[in-house]
């Protein structure tokens, strides 16, 4: 058993478990001006672990890459909803 535990402190350390990043995509369908995007953006932004954040006001979405070591989708839901965007997750990969 120490030796698994050993196991897993060098492997940790070693960067062998490590963060993966996703991708998602949230349709925002209340966006109704060309101002609301910068909005959600900038909410999206603040959220711990979002590394970049693309917001079309066209498309009624907004594509979020992010560490899920540091956070998750109902994070990020929760940023547009925050705002007054209620999002959901239209589209997501690993």
């Amino acid at each position: 058993m120490k030796n698994m535990l050993v196991f897993w402190v060098l492997l940790s350390l070693s960067g062998g478990i490590s963060a993966a990043e996703q991708s998602v995509l949230l349709s925002v369908p209340g966006m109704n001006c060309p101002v609301c995007p910068i909005t959600i953006k900038k909410s999206l932004q603040q959220v711990a672990g979002v590394k970049s954040v693309n917001v079309s006001y066209e498309s009624k979405t907004a594509e979020v890459a992010f560490d899920d070591k540091l956070t998750d989708i109902k994070s990020l839901l929760k940023a547009t909803e925050n705002v007054g965007y209620p999002s959901y997750l239209k589209e997501g990969k690993k």
